[in-house]
């Protein structure tokens, strides 16, 4: 066959071959490359962030909400507060009387396996000397629940806490209760999403309880507002979590491969600790990685989470991602926020670009160099915030306040913080009292007080008494130990306590009637405010013990109040912000919760 015919030919029988195949020809195969690369759904992410675990993924967390930066949980449920000196109420709606006295039988109150058996779960909330209230509190993202060790070697298990929060407690609108001064609330189950009684509840996944914390100065001059603060306060610290909270990661592009490579990055920033129950990042599939908090960072959920999404994917280019960043910041400073985390997430091999800006002239790129290299433990970051908070603008001075509570002991930060306790602004002084607190100063002095609260002692030339209203309760006096000023007398806790000049030690004298009618108590003490809040808040054990009349960290800190009001303290007096209404106010408005599948637990305990 010529050379001609069988082209033709040839061409002819391919032509018929593909007019009959019904297989349909593959897919150009994908070329090999770079596995960081994302193919970005939403239009591509902003340089800075690119490379990293948040440009992959978006988190999944105790809902069915996701974001880049998943929101903590809202916890509510019903509770009773005890101790009332007839401020409570008994008119508790149909509903709500009955999930109480079911909450109460599971207790054991009423039951003899108790010991309990004296009290009445009816009586008790028929009681003017009790209340029902709403208990809110903010579990962070990651929480980590309270959990039993298992026995070794013959040792008894022990338990280990789980992350605490502040919860705030209110009387229920629909009673008539007055006050909860005074009052301690009683073991609370915490649920989240909305506040419901009844069958339709969701899991429990907290318990709050405590003595309750009354705020003396919200409002306290507005007309109408005693009401409204007394019927609200909070358990600082007293709510803990029972149950842990995981968090997931969501791929974007599932990819076997991809979420390997995601794992292997995590695991390398936040390597395996003792007490950990698995990795810190495990691949389910390949969609999801499920993440668990690391125990050196259980209490504090939001920087693991945010360093976790600034994670970069590349760890043999870290230096040229760090300078890559410090480039970016400097062309575009709205970004400071992004450099700070990509260089947190990036650990000590940023730190010599973040050097570079230690000195720089625009304050936003000079402050995230300092935040990030104190967040880093930068030995050398100490000098330059030293001076700032000594020199620097207002709000330079107020970062550095903040920064040096990280930074590793050293005398001359302490000096430096000494110093800006005389600074002309309150909040600086504040905020220096707060690092100096953190770093266990020995420029202040420490009185702890029965495990309730501790009293600071801080030189200064403003006399100041701050007392905290989250977390770990505690009261500062700024500028020595103040005297109390005399002659004076001065009622307070509903004329429960009165307090007079010692006509003959010089000092004061206190005079407490209990509760019940029992035979009051009369101690005297030096008229001073350390030894006023010792006298309040001091448990005698034993004989020899100093005197003193027992008073809850609330109690103590109104009686102070009253005092400072009454003119007898020539000082400031000063609170911390109140965060948990804050946190409250920012996330309460959450949609109702609803559990997902694979995660989430909506059985209800009661039937």
């Amino acid at each position: 066959m010529t050379p001609p015919r069988l082209l033709l030919t040839s061409m002819l029988a391919a032509a018929l071959l593909a007019s009959c195949n019904t297989i349909e020809d593959a897919a150009p195969r994908a070329r090999g490359g770079n596995s960081t690369h994302r193919i970005d759904p939403g239009g591509g992410a902003p340089a800075i962030t690119r490379g990293t675990v948040g440009s992959e993924c978006i988190i999944l967390g105790w809902d069915d909400r996701s974001s880049p930066s998943h929101v903590p949980t809202v916890v509510r449920g019903y509770g009773l507060v005890v101790g009332l000196q007839g401020t409570g109420s008994g008119d508790i709606p149909p509903d709500v009387r009955a999930h109480m006295l079911q909450h109460m039988a599971r207790m054991g109150i009423g039951q003899h396996a108790s010991g309990w058996a004296h009290l009445k779960g009816e009586e008790l909330l028929d009681s003017p000397d009790t209340a029902v209230v709403i208990v809110e509190g903010i579990v962070p993202q990651g929480a980590v629940g309270r959990k039993r060790t298992p026995p070794i070697a013959g040792r008894k298990p022990e338990i280990m806490p789980g992350t605490t929060f502040d919860i705030l407690v209110s009387a229920d609108q629909r009673t008539s209760t007055t006050s909860l001064e005074g009052g301690h609330l009683y073991t609370t189950d915490l649920r989240p999403g909305a506040l419901m009684a009844g069958s339709r509840q969701a899991g429990i996944i907290a318990e709050g309880g405590g003595p309750i914390f009354i705020n003396p100065f919200v409002n306290g001059a507005a007309e109408g507002s005693t009401d409204v603060t007394l019927r609200s306060g909070r358990v600082l610290n007293g709510g803990q979590v029972t149950k842990d909270l995981p968090l997931k990661l969501m791929l974007s592009n599932p990819s076997h491969t991809r979420a390997r490579l995601i794992q292997d990055a995590i695991n390398r920033r936040f390597p395996f600790e003792p007490g950990q129950g698995q990795d810190t990042a495990k691949g389910e599939n390949d969609t999801t990685i499920a993440l668990t908090v690391p125990p050196s960072m259980r209490d504090d959920t939001d920087t693991f989470v945010n360093t976790v999404m600034r994670t970069t994917l590349a760890q043999s280019r870290a230096e040229l991602i760090a300078n890559n960043t410090r480039r970016q910041l400097l062309a575009d400073p709205s970004l400071a926020s992004e450099a700070y985390w990509r260089w947190v997430a990036l650990g000590q091999r940023a730190l010599p670009f973040i050097r570079e800006l230690y000195d720089h002239p625009e304050e936003a790129p000079r402050l995230v160099s300092l935040r990030a290299g104190a967040a880093l433990a930068d030995p050398i970051v100490g000098e330059p915030l030293r001076s700032m908070g000594t020199e620097g603008t207002l709000g330079a001075r107020l970062e550095a306040a903040a920064l040096m509570k990280e930074l590793p002991l050293d005398p001359r930060t302490d000096v430096a913080l000494g110093e800006m306790l005389e600074d002309d602004d309150l909040e600086v002084r504040l905020r220096s009292y707060e690092a100096l607190r953190d770093r266990a100063s020995e420029l202040l002095q420490t009185l702890p007080l029965e495990g309730k609260f501790n009293l600071d002692i801080a030189p200064s030339s403003y006399k100041t008494i701050y007392v905290t209203q989250s977390r770990r309760p505690g009261i500062a006096v700024l500028g020595g130990d103040l005297p109390i000023d005399r002659p004076m007398a001065c009622s307070t806790l509903g004329e429960q306590l009165m307090i007079r000049e010692d006509p003959v030690n010089g000092g004061l004298s206190l005079r407490f009637r209990p509760d019940g009618g029992a035979e009051a108590l009369t101690i005297n003490c030096r008229a001073s405010v350390s030894e006023l809040v010792r006298a309040l808040a001091w448990r005698p054990r034993q004989p020899g013990d100093p005197p003193g009349l027992n008073l809850s960290y609330g109690q103590t800190v109104g009686v102070l109040h009253d005092v400072w009001k009454a003119g007898y303290l020539a000082c400031d007096f000063k609170a911390e912000q109140d965060r948990v209404l804050a946190e409250l106010q920012r996330w309460g408005t959450l949609s109702d919760y609803e559990p997902r599948p694979d995660i989430g637990e909506a059985a209800s305990d009661d039937s």
